[in-house]
C-alpha cells in the first residue's frame, strides 16, 4: 500500500469516517450555518507547549481532526496524561510524568504529521534528549527542516542525523541565542519560541513569522509564565525563565477553514455562515473575496459568506507570509476562479509544488495552465522567489463529475469543492487527508445540504 493511501486511511479511522471514498452529486448550492473551532495551526502547537509546564494545561475549542489525535497520541507516548476529548472541544494535559518514548511508537505515529519536530525543545528541557523519526505531512514540496535544526544547534543542542531519524541531545543545557531566518518560516518560529522560553538568557529572533497563530502561541506561552516581546520589523525577544506552569486557553478560530467554506459558498453559488470566524484575521482574504464578486456580512458571532448573484470577476493573487494572502487560501479559491469571466493569475511564492491538485480540475473541465517556473514581468507586490510557480485560470468553465484522488489537505478540500460545484457525480478518494485539518466536515456538508454518500 502506498504511503499516501495509508496516511489517508489512518486519518479517516482517527476521525471516524465510514470510508475513505466519498461520492458526491454536485451542482447544488451549499447553504446554512456551521461552527468553526480552533485553528489546526495553533491547537497542535499549544498541545506541544503543554510539555513545558509543571502543572496541568486546559485547551478549549479543540477541533476533532486527525492531527489532534496524532499529537495527543505522541504526548501520551511521552507520559502526558490527557483527559477530555476533541469531540467536546476541551482537552486537559497533565505533564507530571513526562518520559522518553519508545522510538518504534513515535515512528508509527509520526508518518502522519510533521509536528514531532516541535517536540524537540520541550523534550530537551524536560529530559535532555529527543528523537525525531522521518517526518510526514502534506506532500506540497520539499519543506526542509534545516531551519529547525540550525536553530536548535544555536541553542546548544547536538544534532545527529541517523538512518532511522534525528537524535538530539543537550548535555550542557540550552542557552539563549541570536537567530535570523532567511525566510520567515512559521514552523521554525514556533520551534524557537518553544525552545527559547526555558533556555538560559535572552533569545533574539529576526525575520520571524508573525501569523495570528504565532501570536496566539505567544499568548499561550505568556500565560504559562514566559517573557516574550514582539518588536517591530519581525523581531521577537524571549527572556528565558527557569520554570513554566500550565495554561487555560481558548484557541483562536481556524481562518483557513473559514476561507475554505467561504470559497465553497462562492463556487457553488451558495450562502454559508461560519460561526466563530472573525474579521480582523481574515481582512486580506475578505478583500480578494469581494474583488472576485463575493459578498460577506460581518456578524457578532461569525461571518456570512455568499454569492450575491451576477458574474464573478478575475483577479491576480500573490501568496505571501502574513499579513499577505495565505498559501492555504489560494487552493480552494481557485475553484471559484474557474467560474469567473476572464483570466486570473495566482502566483504561489511559499511552496514549490502546490498546484499539483489542478490536474484533477483540468480533467473536470477547468482551463488552468501551470507555469512551473513562475511568470516574468507584470507589477508585483511580493518579490519573486526562485521556487515560485504560477497558475493561469481562464473562465468560466463548466465542471463535470470525475474520479478524484486527494493529494493533500488543502488540495483535497479544494477537490471536494470542485465536486460539489460540478454537474454530475464525482468519486473522491483519500478523503481521510481532509480530516487532518477540517473538523466534522461530513456533518457540516450535511448541514449545508450537500448530496453525498460514502462508498461501502
Amino acid at each position: 500500500m502506498n504511503s499516501l493511501l495509508q496516511d489517508a486511511q489512518q486519518a479517516a479511522r482517527r476521525v471516524g469516517l465510514p470510508s475513505d471514498t466519498i461520492i458526491i452529486n454536485g451542482g447544488r448550492p451549499l447553504r446554512g450555518t456551521i461552527d468553526v473551532r480552533g485553528a489546526k495551526n495553533l491547537v497542535t502547537k499549544a498541545m506541544v507547549a503543554s510539555l513545558l509546564g509543571d502543572t496541568k494545561s486546559i485547551l478549549r475549542d479543540v477541533p476533532d481532526i486527525s492531527d489532534v489525535h496524532v499529537v495527543a497520541s505522541l504526548l501520551e507516548a511521552h507520559g502526558v496524561t490527557i483527559s477530555g476529548s476533541a469531540e467536546t472541544g476541551i482537552l486537559i494535559f497533565d505533564p507530571t510524568n513526562v518520559a522518553s518514548a519508545n522510538s518504534a511508537e513515535i515512528d508509527a505515529l509520526s508518518g502522519s504529521s510533521r509536528i514531532p519536530i516541535l517536540f524537540c525543545g520541550p523534550l530537551l528541557h524536560r529530559l535532555g534528549h529527543a528523537f525525531i523519526p522521518d517526518l510526514g505531512g502534506c506532500r506540497i514540496g520539499d519543506r526542509p527542516i534545516d531551519f529547525h535544526l540550525d536553530a536548535l544547534r544555536k541553542f546548544g543542542a547536538i544534532v545527529d542525523k541517523l538512518p532511522s531519524g534525528i537524535d538530539i541531545s543537550a548535555p550542557n543545557g540550552l542557552h539563549g541565542a541570536k537567530i535570523e531566518f532567511a525566510y520567515p518560516s512559521v514552523g521554525a518560529t514556533e520551534q524557537v519560541l518553544l525552545t527559547a522560553v526555558r533556555a538560559k538568557g535572552t533569545t533574539e529572533l529576526k525575520n520571524a513569522a508573525i501569523e495570528p497563530e504565532i501570536m496566539d502561541l505567544i499568548a499561550v506561552l505568556q500565560k504559562m509564565g514566559a517573557i516574550i516581546s514582539v518588536e517591530p520589523n519581525r523581531v521577537i525577544l524571549i527572556e528565558g525563565v527557569d520554570s513554566l506552569k500550565g495554561y487555560d486557553h481558548r484557541a483562536l478560530f481556524d481562518r483557513n477553514e473559514a476561507a475554505s467554506w467561504a470559497s465553497a459558498a462562492l463556487a457553488t453559488g451558495g450562502d454559508i455562515t461560519c460561526k466563530g470566524a472573525k474579521q480582523q484575521d481574515m481582512m486580506t482574504f475578505l478583500n480578494v473575496f469581494r474583488k472576485i464578486g463575493g459578498a460577506f456580512d460581518i456578524e457578532e458571532d461569525g461571518i456570512r459568506f455568499y454569492h450575491p448573484g451576477g458574474d464573478l470577476k478575475p483577479v491576480v493573487i500573490e501568496t505571501d507570509v502574513h499579513p499577505g494572502f495565505m498559501t492555504d487560501w489560494q487552493q480552494p479559491l481557485i475553484i471559484a476562479l474557474t467560474q469567473a469571466i476572464g483570466t486570473s493569475i495566482v502566483h504561489e511564492t511559499v511552496y514549490e509544488d502546490r498546484f499539483g491538485f489542478t490536474d484533477a480540475l483540468v480533467d473536470m473541465g477547468a482551463n488552468i495552465q501551470v507555469h512551473k517556473n513562475g511568470l516574468e514581468g507584470g507589477e508585483r507586490r511580493v518579490p519573486r522567489r526562485p521556487l515560485e510557480q504560477a497558475a493561469v485560470i481562464t473562465g468560466p468553465t463548466k465542471l463535470h463529475g470525475s474520479e478524484i484522488v486527494v493529494p493533500d489537505l488543502r488540495g483535497g478540500f479544494s477537490h471536494l469543492i470542485a465536486a460539489l460545484t460540478a454537474d454530475g457525480r464525482s468519486t473522491v478518494s483519500n478523503v481521510g487527508l481532509i480530516g487532518r485539518g477540517y473538523g466534522d466536515f461530513v456533518a457540516k456538508l450535511e448541514k449545508l445540504g450537500a448530496d453525498f454518500s460514502f462508498e461501502a
